[in-house]
């Protein structure tokens, strides 16, 4: 049966259990990336995100190097957690990487000076934004997925490993796959001290 959109919005949760299978196939992953890649906005239309899915061995790979990076500047009495959490990511079925292409932003400042301080914030909100829809709709599909920002440590060895431009600007990591485990308790702050109402 198909959720209705605020189904969806309540369904998507944080899943750290994930394992090495999806519930859909490859060309349907990319279907939804594609899809929430167009439609998702933008200010002044810019269509500044840019968006690299890895699968099987490339995903591997992203957190391989991951542990190695932070393997480098953790104490050794605390990686162990790190490490867990590292195996975690590594145990899904692909990630999701978000960039935001600075030639983009850059250009809009150019030609639009008076908003020059405002294009590097709405380009963070829309990259945030589909982050949201591709995390939602990955959901709608059986697939649990977690966001995670292990930039900048990671940012110069992505682009050099996957010959990324320059100019892409790595925002966030969404490692997903089959949920192994559920989501964990979810705890909400009283709407009414969050929201008012004039009329």
């Amino acid at each position: 049966m198909e959720k209705t959109f605020f189904e969806s919005i309540v369904n998507r949760r944080t899943y750290y259990g994930i394992g090495k299978e999806s519930t859909i196939s490859d060309e349907r992953i990319m279907e939804v990336v594609k899809q929430a890649v167009k439609h998702t906005p933008s200010a002044f239309n810019s269509q500044s995100a840019r968006v690299v899915v890895l699968l099987n061995e490339e995903h591997n790979k992203l957190w391989d190097l991951t542990t190695s990076i932070l393997k480098s500047i953790v104490p050794e009495d605390q990686f162990e957690s790190t490490a867990q959490r590292m195996s975690g990511f590594r145990s899904g079925y692909g990630t999701v990487l978000f960039f935001e292409d600075q030639t983009v932003v850059e250009s809009l400042q150019a030609q639009l000076p008076t908003y020059q301080d405002r294009f590097p914030i709405w380009s963070q909100q829309s990259s945030g934004m589909l982050q949201y829809v591709i995390w939602t709709a990955l959901e709608n599909e059986g697939l649990g997925a977690s966001l995670q920002h292990y930039n900048p440590l990671i940012d110069e060895r992505v682009k050099a490993d996957w010959k990324l431009p320059e100019t892409w600007q790595l925002v966030a990591q969404m490692p997903f796959g089959k949920p192994t485990a559920p989501a964990g308790e979810k705890q909400f702050q009283p709407l009414e001290d969050r929201i008012k109402l004039f009329k």
